[in-house]
């Protein structure tokens, strides 16, 4: 299998919800509802299930995150320049 189709599959990975706060880590990049953007994980907080994220890629200068239900992603994606 190539790296593409890897990528592929990976990239369109979509979220069981009840298997969010396994899947996600710190660093991960993902789609949210209402959104075309991509975001990296930057927080986890699994009992409340809350995680952190920041716009991807992000600006060094505009720190940005917020915080946001983890039922709110959508998908998992790769972090992409």
């Amino acid at each position: 299998m190539s790296f593409s189709k890897i990528s592929e599959i990976k990239s369109n990975y979509k979220f069981n919800p009840d298997d969010i706060c396994k899947s996600l880590y710190k660093g991960a990049c993902v789609k949210i509802k209402n959104s075309q953007k991509t975001f990296q994980v930057v927080g986890i907080n699994p009992k409340n299930k809350v995680c952190w994220i920041r716009e991807w890629p992000f600006d060094l200068e505009a720190k940005k995150s917020f915080s946001l239900q983890i039922n709110e992603i959508t998908l998992k994606t790769f972090c992409s320049n």
